[in-house]
């Protein structure tokens, strides 16, 4: 597996890298991957490579192969997204360019307090143009495996065995998740959404032909989870051409997920817990007729 100490002897035997000295940091990953970060003196790189079995409590299993999907996703869409280097199909590797110094995530400038309204439109506006890419897409990216895989059962069917009196409605949210409308990135969250002067999107391991409701209702999860409400209602102006009603069941279903899913968020306090659990169980039964209603 790629780590700090076995990295030199992987450069080593990869002719794009031998040659250079490298420095490597390791960089968050999430649960599901391994990255680092490996400058030289001439260039900086990361390099992601699959897990099968994720970093969480319960057992999470999935498809190594979607790391290519990830790379192609990456080359195919360009706009807004790091240069592919190299793809290491043996080991589930790629490299791309790294961000330019200085880049931070969304996540963490909201974390912070920032609420910056000229970067939530500029997300807006990645997220709408990734929902415009249609059917000539369909073909490559078609395959929901991992989406299902590290999305809809650890988020979606999870969650409902937790709370059985509202699997219909879970069961509702999956019907519509699979709906084949658009490209889908699948994992559309401040995380992955590196700022420095523009707006660079990252982590593609999720990319399907799918639901672009699916999407909107993440990033805005996101914002609710960190009370970032001028925010959500920002984007939920920037919205209005995505069907509402999909997005706000999307929107309690992910919204519960991230308290009892498979990958509860790790900054909520218990307390926090307990009211975010409560306002995604009343947004799921009684749906709200708009967006901006729940972002008083």
């Amino acid at each position: 597996m790629l780590s700090i100490n076995s990295f030199s002897d992987y450069a080593r035997s990869r002719p794009e890298l031998a040659g250079e000295q490298w420095r490597t940091r390791l960089l968050g990953g999430g649960v599901s991957n391994t990255v680092l970060l490996a400058e030289s003196a001439e260039r900086r790189l990361v390099f992601k490579q699959s897990l099968g079995q994720l970093r969480v409590e319960e057992e999470w299993l999935a498809d190594r192969s979607r790391i290519h999907r990830e790379a192609a996703a990456i080359r195919a869409l360009a706009d807004s997204v790091p240069r592919v280097v190299f793809e290491d199909r043996e080991n589930f590797i790629y490299a791309m360019e790294a961000a330019p110094g200085g880049a931070e995530d969304w996540k963490t400038r909201l974390l912070r307090g920032e609420r910056d309204e000229a970067v939530a439109r500029r997300v807006t506006q990645i997220l709408v143009a990734l929902g415009k890419r249609g059917e000539r897409w369909r073909a490559e990216f078609g395959d929901q495996n991992c989406f299902d895989q590290l999305r809809l059962d650890p988020y979606y069917r999870f969650t409902a065995s937790r709370h059985p009196d509202l699997r219909d409605a879970f069961e509702e949210a999956i019907a519509l998740a699979r709906r084949p409308l658009a490209m889908v990135h699948g994992d559309f969250s401040p995380k992955n959404l590196l700022v420095n002067g523009g707006v660079l999107l990252i982590d593609f391991e999720v990319v399907h032909y799918g639901d672009p409701a699916f999407d909107a209702a993440f990033l805005l999860n996101h914002l609710l989870l960190k009370k970032a409400n001028a925010l959500g209602r920002v984007v939920a102006e920037e919205l209005r051409g995505f069907e509402t009603g999909a997005v706000i069941r999307h929107l309690g279903c992910l919204h519960l997920a991230r308290v009892d899913g498979k990958s509860p968020a790790e900054y909520l306090t218990e307390a926090r817990r307990v009211s975010v659990r409560a306002a995604a169980r009343e947004m799921i039964v009684n749906p709200p007729k708009t967006l901006e209603e729940i972002f008083v």
